[in-house]
């Protein structure tokens, strides 16, 4: 499991630094650009989530280890 979310994370990322090259810094609310605003929002959380899920893995197998 450990293997497959750092697999998802590495993507998450990939994905963030993709859409990061997509803006439009001059107009980042229209066009393409908003849709790459919200792939790089989509794939924080996608970041942020995985991360939890990891670290409640760790506790859970620290707690029942005992």
């Amino acid at each position: 499991m450990k293997i497959f979310t750092s697999i998802l994370v590495v993507l998450a990322l990939a994905l963030i630094v993709f859409n990061i090259t997509q803006l439009d810094f001059q107009n980042p609310f229209e066009g393409d650009s908003a849709v790459a605003l919200i792939g790089i929002a989509a794939s924080f959380c996608a970041v942020l989530i995985l991360l939890i899920f990891r670290i409640s893995k760790k506790i859970e197998e620290k707690t029942n280890g005992r």
